[in-house]
């Protein structure tokens, strides 16, 4: 019996975890607004990449775009944060198959905005990977990873013997 109850109290601490995480990170872009909108706008212009033409095309220099990409990315933040503060809260409910959708939601926003955003977008396409100085690319590989095991952690079988609703996913 105990270990029936391991599962979903892991599943709760480490949606938590993420949820609190990533509540800091857009705490600080919102209340630090500068330090990291100069990230986005150094990624964007790539200013600090290798300056090879036949990919400085992709550059966007307008502080405008830049400016709002940043602000989009914290709003994305923001939401993930709010959807896995409420799947923790389901969790800690012991509603089991709400907090698996919940959870999945906001984990998948996260792998989105870190994935596609920063690895994809940021790290490819807008040459990331050759900035010495403006390099997320380490920083958006852990958080996608964690959410990946995060996500993976709470699609294993509930044992329905221990009292929990484990129905769906």
């Amino acid at each position: 019996m105990a270990s029936a109850r391991a599962l979903p109290i892991t599943a709760t601490l480490l949606t938590g975890t993420v949820a609190l995480y990533i509540t800091l990170v857009a705490f600080g872009n919102i209340t630090d607004f500068g330090t990291n909108q100069q990230f986005v706008q150094h990624v964007l212009a790539m200013d600090t990449t290798f300056k090879d033409d036949d990919l400085m095309w992709r550059a966007v220099e307008s502080k405008g775009l830049q400016n709002a990409a940043y602000v989009a990315i914290i709003a994305w933040e923001t939401v993930a944060a709010l959807v896995l503060i409420l799947g923790t809260v389901q969790w800690v409910r012991r509603d089991v198959a709400r907090a698996r959708r919940t959870s999945t939601v906001g984990l998948l926003m996260l792998m989105l905005l870190f994935g596609a955003g920063f690895l994809a977008i940021g790290g490819e396409w807008f040459a990331m990977w050759q900035s010495e100085d403006w390099n997320g690319l380490d920083a958006a590989m852990r958080v996608f990873l964690l959410s990946a095991v995060v996500l993976i952690v709470i699609h294993l079988p509930v044992d329905r013997g221990a009292g929990m609703d484990g129905g769906g996913s």
